[in-house]
Order: structure tokens, then sequence, then C-alpha cells
């Protein structure tokens, strides 16, 4: 199910609030959980089994850490258990068929013969919920959380329909307090409608129109140069509107059940160098690749070398997270390389000395180049559309019709829209900090207009659910 469907919006939502609210407090985070297994299974509800494999084995985890007079080792066994477990889930479902082709094309290039790779579904989310899930365990083994003591309670938390799909990261030390008691107020109920509307426009006002430009020039048979970054821009622009509308939208969900979930997005765009890019893009997972990963490799405690293999190694983790494809190393190889320049010179840019509107130039194409590795569809593609993106294409047959078809008043208009929605200050968090009648108004107004357009698009899933 997405936040983005009639049902979501006429049926699932307003009758999940309405029962949420009418039954007694001590109830409602078993309802929540019950009715989280009804959204993630929607389509596919074997998927709610390896969710509650993970929930199960990541709670008794941490009982087992933190059972009075556990020994170092079996903390550590637990632990370990707890890791091996989620890591091995991604490991099947995500990454197993990206090492059958590998082998594979090993095999072909010494003149064997390949085998049949195992088609498997990829759960959607699962990279979201089992990092989520290690975070407690871990958390709990450093003393950073106290163990949760009902297991409805971890249940909620790794289950939270809001931001179970596509983030933000939350982690269990955050909400901890919030999973038995939180405050239901209706100023925050307000907030949170505020910021799903917000989030529901950014979706379907912006993203997908944006989306349908990407598509039609990544799909084109060499484009001309402006036509390629025309289309790159407007996939830029495509999967921030895509996954922070997805991420105020969870936030705004949260808030209607009485959650406060962390900011995931802060004006990105603005980023004068991509070391502040990554301080302001998807926060919850750099933090959390910063916590979990980064700082026990040893961050930048080690000297300078060790440094910069540890960032590299990140990278190219989180490249690895998003999608088992080269395209996908590459992209984390990328960012990993700039971050390690830009470290050895103070965490600044090479393009420091610039004025600031040229700073933050730069860093966008720097960040526009990576794109691309993001949205091909495999690294040749990339390859070919960054070429293109410089000149060194050759121009298709349909170039002439391409243009015609992509440089409409419609798509120019909202272009300009995106750019200027990108370019202000306030963002979705600060807009709803004080909600005024004016802006009731004008947010009602907004969503009736999104509404009636989402009638009229094509289905357009979130991009994240991919992850």
């Amino acid at each position: 199910m997405v936040f983005t469907s009639h049902i979501f919006i006429f049926y699932y939502l307003p009758l999940c609030l309405l029962l949420y609210y009418a039954l007694d407090k001590r109830w409602r985070n078993l309802f929540l959980t019950l009715a989280s297994y009804v959204f993630y299974g929607w389509w596919k509800p074997w998927f709610v089994t390896l969710m509650m494999i993970s929930t199960v084995v990541d709670y008794i985890a941490g009982r087992m850490i933190s059972a009075e007079g556990a020994s170092p080792r079996k903390r550590k066994t637990a632990l370990v258990i707890s890791l091996i477990s989620n890591l091995g889930l991604l490991a099947v479902f995500k990454y197993a068929m990206f090492a059958q082709e590998n082998v594979n094309m090993l095999l072909k290039a010494f003149g064997g013969e390949g085998f049949s790779i195992l088609q498997i579904t990829l759960p959607i989310g699962i990279s979201f919920y089992t990092f989520q899930t290690m975070s407690y365990s871990i958390d709990v083994y450093l003393g950073k959380a106290k163990p949760v003591r009902r297991f409805i309670d971890f249940s909620c938390f790794v289950a939270l329909f809001p931001q179970l799909i596509a983030g933000p990261i939350v982690r269990y030390s955050t909400i901890a307090e919030q999973l038995a008691t939180r405050d239901h107020t209706m100023a925050r109920f307000s907030a949170g409608i505020s910021i799903f509307a917000i989030g529901f426009a950014k979706k379907i006002l912006l993203a997908n129109p944006m989306g349908t430009i990407a598509d039609t020039l990544f799909a084109a048979d060499g484009p001309m140069v402006l036509a390629a970054w025309f289309g790159v821009i407007a996939y830029a622009f495509q999967i921030y509107f895509d996954f922070s509308g997805y991420s105020d939208m969870a936030i705004g969900l949260g808030r209607m059940l009485g959650f406060e979930f962390p900011k995931n997005f802060d004006s990105p765009y603005h980023s004068q160098s991509i070391t502040e890019f990554w301080r302001r893009w998807h926060i919850s997972l750099s933090s959390w690749l910063r916590d979990y990963l980064y700082l026990p490799l040893g961050g930048n405690r080690k000297g300078t070398v060790r440094t910069y293999i540890n960032l590299a190694a990140v990278m190219l983790f989180g490249g690895l997270w998003h999608g088992a494809q080269w395209q996908f190393v590459v992209w984390g190889a990328w960012h990993g390389s700039i971050l390690s320049a830009e470290r050895w010179i103070g965490k600044k840019s090479f393009y420091t000395g610039l004025p600031k509107f040229a700073r933050v130039a730069l860093t966008f194409v720097l960040v526009l180049f990576s794109w691309v590795l993001f949205r091909a569809d495999n690294l040749t593609q990339a390859l070919g559309y960054m070429g293109a993106m410089l000149g060194f294409a050759t121009q298709g047959p349909s170039t002439a019709l391409l243009s015609g078809q992509i440089y409409t008043l419609h798509n120019l208009v909202l272009f300009a829209l995106c750019a200027l929605v990108v370019s202000l200050k306030t963002q979705s968090w600060d807009f709803a900090l004080e909600l005024t009648w004016g802006k009731a108004l004008t947010l009602i107004i907004l969503f009736l207009f999104a509404l009636a357009a989402m009638f009229a698009q094509s289905f357009n899933p979130f991009l994240y659910f991919q992850f």
C-alpha cells in the first residue's frame, strides 16, 4: 500500500485513526502493530513473515544482552546472532541474484558455463527495517538504549507503518519513551496533517511530472547536451521531492499518532560541498552509517590514510545498500572519493574560495553526475548518458521529436516551479510550526488539487521502495 493511493487516503488512514483514538491507550500499540502488518502485507502478505522473524530475533537478542548476570561471551553471541540474521536477510533477498550474476560472468569469461539464476523477489523496505532492528541490538549492547520490556512495544517500533517502507530510519532510543507513553494534542495532530499535505503535494504535483521527463530522456537514444542536462536535473528534482515528500508524510502521520520522528532532509541542494550535502540528504541514513559503521571502523582516530579508507568503505557500503548493481557501487565510490578529498583540505570543497552561488552550483553539478549513476539501468547506460551531457554522444534519429515532447509549456513551468521550491529556505517542518488560518486554507487547496491530480496520473510508486 502507498500513501498516494485512494485506498490509503479514503479508507485505510481514516479507519486507522478512528479505531486508534477509540481504543484505550493500553491497546494502541497492539493495534498499530496489526494495522501496520496489514499495510505492509497489502501487496504480498508473506513479506510480513520476514519482518516478524527479524522482530522476534532482535527482541530475544536484546533480552539476552541485557539479562542480569549475562557473561560478556553470551552478550556478544546474542549481538552476533542479531547481526547475522538481519544481514543474512539482506544477503539472500537483496544481493543473492547480484552475486549469482557476477559468478556467471566470471565463469563465462574463463570458458565455463553459467548456471540458472534463482529469481528472488525483493521485499519492499527490507533495508530500512533491518537497519532499525540492528540499531536496537547494537545500542542495547553498548548501553546506549534500555532493553524493551514488552514484545508488543518492540513489534510496534519495527512495524510502525508511517516510516516502515522508506524511512526515515528511526532508532529505538529515539522513540522508546514515546512507545510507553506519548501525548496526543490538537496542535501536534494539526501539524501532522499539515506536514502530510505538503509531502503529498510534493510527490503528486512535482515528483511525478519530473519523473516523466526523466524517464523519457534517460530512455532516449543520444539526447542533445541541453536535453541530457534537462533530464538529469528533472531526475534530481524527482528523487528529492519523491523521497522528501515520503519523509514528510511519514513524519506527519507519526505526529497524528503521537510520535515525533527525526527530520530527514535539510535543503540538501543548498549545500556548498559534498560533505555538507551528506549532512542534509537522507540524514537518518548518513547518521546511521556514521554511528554504526564509520566510527566502529575507527573513524578519523587511526591516522589520515585509515580515515580515507574508512570513508571509502562506508560510502561503498552505502552504495550497495541502495541497490545490488554495479552503478550503485560506482555511485558510492564517487561520493567516497569526493568526501575523502574534501576531508584532506579540512571538510571543505576545492572551490571554497568561490562565491557562495558558485559553490552551491558546483556541488549541485557533482551531485547531478552521481544521480546519473543512480537513475541509469546499468553502468553502460550511465556512462553513455554522461557522455551526452558532455557532448560526446551521437544524436539519435528522434532528437527533434524528443525536443518537442519535453520542452512543452507545461513541463517548463513545472520545472521552474521545482527550482523555485528547492531554492526556498522555509521547509515543511518550519511551515507547520505555527499553523494559521491562512496556512490552513492554503494547505487545503493544495491538498485537494494534488488529490485531483492523483486520479489523473498513472501509478507511480515511491523511488525508495526499491531499497
